[in-house]
Order: C-alpha cells, then sequence, then structure tokens
C-alpha cells in the first residue's frame, strides 16, 4: 500500500464510500465518478489507496452529498451536514381536521384522477371540478394527494392523504427554494412522494435524486430536470392511522 493510504482524507473518503452505499445513495463506483466529474477507476485508486482525492472531487462530494469537509479532514465531527436518507418526521394530523366550511382552500386529487394530474394540471379549468377543504391554521393555495403504497413508510402510510404547496419553476428550470433529504411529490410522468437530493454537474442542478424511506425495499432514482413538471412541498400528513 502506497504512502496515500496514509492520508486522513483518503481514509475518511473510504469510510464515506462505505456510508453512501450503505444508505443507497450511491451505485458503486461509477455512479459516485459520474457525480464527482471523474472516473470509475480513479475512484478505484483512491479507494485503493493508490491516489489522492483532488480539492475539486471533496468539493462536489461535500456540494453532491452534504459531506461534512471537517469530517474529511479528520475532525471527531458527523460525516453529514443532514443526514441523507433519514426518516424526518412530517406534521401529522387526522383525516377528522377537514372541514367543508370556511375557505375551502385545498383541492383534492382523488386517487382515480391521480394518474391524468401530470397531463391535466396545467389547463386553466382543471381545478375547478376537484373536491375542495380547509384545515384549521393551513391557509394558501393548497393540494392534497392519497398516498397508496408502502415505499415511505413508516413516515406516510398507503391511505394517508399528504398536503402540499406548488413551487414556481423559474424559466431555468431549476427549484431554489428545494431543501435536501425533505419530503416532496414529484411530477414527471407520474406522479410519487419521496425524500429528494439535489445533484449538481459543474456546480448547478441537473437532477433530483428520489429517495423511498422504506430503503431496504424501494432503491433511490434520478430524474433530469427536464423529466420534472411540478415539485410540491409536503407540508402536512392526514391519517386515519393512530398518531403516535
Amino acid at each position: 500500500m502506497s504512502k496515500f493510504s496514509d492520508s486522513i482524507v483518503n481514509q475518511r473518503f473510504v469510510q464515506v464510500y462505505k456510508l453512501l452505499e450503505d444508505k443507497h445513495l450511491i451505485r458503486g463506483k461509477s455512479d459516485l465518478a459520474k457525480h464527482l466529474g471523474t472516473y470509475n477507476h480513479v475512484i478505484n485508486s483512491i479507494l485503493q489507496g493508490k491516489r489522492n482525492l483532488t480539492v475539486d472531487q471533496i468539493h462536489q462530494l461535500c456540494d453532491t452529498y452534504e459531506i461534512d469537509a471537517n469530517y474529511l479532514f479528520g475532525l471527531d465531527v458527523p460525516p453529514f451536514m443532514a443526514n441523507p436518507g433519514s426518516e424526518r418526521e412530517l406534521p401529522t394530523g387526522g383525516t377528522n381536521e377537514m372541514v367543508n366550511n370556511g375557505r375551502q382552500n385545498i383541492k383534492l386529487v382523488p386517487q382515480k384522477a391521480l394518474a391524468g394530474y401530470a397531463l391535466d394540471f396545467q389547463a386553466p379549468t382543471y381545478f375547478q371540478e376537484l373536491p375542495s377543504f380547509s384545515i384549521p391554521g393551513m391557509s394558501g393555495e393548497l393540494l392534497a394527494f392519497p398516498v397508496s403504497g408502502d415505499s415511505m413508510l413508516p413516515t406516510i402510510t398507503n391511505g394517508d392523504l399528504v398536503i402540499c404547496e406548488a413551487l414556481e419553476k423559474p424559466l431555468d428550470g431549476t427549484f431554489p427554494v428545494i431543501r435536501d433529504n425533505e419530503v416532496y411529490v414529484i411530477v414527471s410522468d407520474v406522479v410519487v412522494v419521496k425524500r429528494i437530493q439535489q445533484l449538481k454537474t459543474d456546480g448547478l442542478v441537473t437532477q433530483l435524486r428520489l429517495i423511498s424511506d422504506n430503503a431496504s425495499v424501494y432503491q433511490p432514482y434520478q430524474l433530469d430536470l427536464e423529466e420534472i413538471k411540478q415539485v410540491l412541498r409536503v407540508k402536512r400528513r392526514l391519517t386515519d392511522h393512530a398518531i403516535s
């Protein structure tokens, strides 16, 4: 083993690589290499202690995966600035909070209409036909989506409703107010509820990584920004299940 293996940065990089794999945030060396702007054999050489990480690679690693640079340089701090893939709590209430009086500012997209939402949500008349309700304390123009399946267990359960606010998509196609590792509804050709992370190329966000909380069953995947029609921040979860 060469002297490169003695570098604390390289030693910590090996640990970070294992963490990223364990959290299903990367799919092997080639995936990581792509996001660090390098090649599979370069990552392999660094892991084997045959070469050092470059300053640019360190910057990309920290920026893309929210790695704390202090950790890479040997300080006794957590490896992540945030906690990718973690199960952050959502504000939760019961479906009995839904009322049919007041402003009725929340439009409900029923399960039967969910498949067509991606095609029709930009039509001026689409929302006129949707049922509406209100929740005390929640203001603004909001949308409610039913959740089916188990991909977001235990945070969100099959049959729950998520109350969301749509984010405006600027002309450059980015969503600057997105916060990594929070829960969003993502609309592409389908409508899904996931945690997301922003992936950058040359300092610009080019993809979103979609992460299920039920990570032992569902693997994360990437969408190019061009594929994404709408992003909605989940503000509240309504459930019929017992609230702990």
